[in-house]
């Protein structure tokens, strides 16, 4: 009988559960006055100890951006400029007022990126790749923040079947894989995906994408809604 109750009240309080740990919807205000048509993505900070995580996550990251309807800019060109003017390094280029890059490439906003996770690591009969992203798209005239995210992908070798020793063949098969490609580009595609594609906290599409209209009107319907009534 215990467990019948204990039951029940499991299947009543799990949806109630399951609805309180869900992000609240982002509050897009800001990224309604000044929504952008042009994005300038600059090199991500690379806060992990892999050398090629920031520009190895950069062909990545844009892809999923453009694909969401914005133009952006080549990223090539980009870095090439800014180091054309002494700023080698992401963190120098993160340090440019977004106006000076106004004068420069007149984007409408500028993402500045940080790399928190990439690369993969090996226990004795598994491995695990993990990719995070923090990303903070800024109004590049008035420099105001318009929207911000950030999301983890973690990937493993899997159990290969056949017990202990298909775990262990699995990730031998794994280390020996990545040891030729590096997982991660591919595994920061799918977090910048997931980071943008976020139906309560993620980037609205852009103007170039066919539902742009509908992202908006749903957008500021939201905003409208979290409005205190007077």
């Amino acid at each position: 009988m215990f467990n019948q109750k204990a039951t029940w009240l499991c299947r009543l309080l799990l949806p109630l559960f399951c609805l309180a740990c869900q992000a609240p919807p982002y509050d897009y205000s800001a990224y309604l006055e000044h929504p952008p048509k042009s994005i300038l993505v600059l090199p991500p900070l690379n806060e992990t100890l892999e050398v090629d995580a920031s520009y190895g996550s950069l062909a990545a990251i844009t892809q999923p951006l453009a694909e969401r309807g914005f133009y952006v800019f080549p990223v090539a060109l980009v870095d090439a400029v800014m180091r054309s003017n002494g700023l080698p390094t992401a963190g120098e280029m993160h340090q440019v007022p977004p106006q000076k890059l106004v004068e420069i490439f007149e984007p409408d906003a500028v993402l500045y990126l940080a790399v928190k996770d990439w690369g993969s690591s090996y226990q004795v009969i598994s491995s695990q790749a993990k990719v995070t992203l923090h990303a903070t798209l800024i109004d590049a005239r008035s420099g105001i923040p318009l929207w911000s995210g950030a999301h983890t992908v973690v990937k493993g070798s899997g159990d290969g079947g056949g017990g202990i020793i298909g775990m262990l063949a699995s990730a031998i098969v794994t280390q020996v894989a990545d040891s030729i490609s590096d997982p991660s580009r591919g595994l920061c595609r799918r977090t910048a995906n997931e980071l943008f594609a976020n139906p309560r906290q993620g980037l609205l599409h852009g103007p170039y994408h066919p539902d742009y209209e509908q992202s908006m009107a749903a957008a500021e319907a939201r905003v409208a809604q979290s409005k205190p009534k007077e």
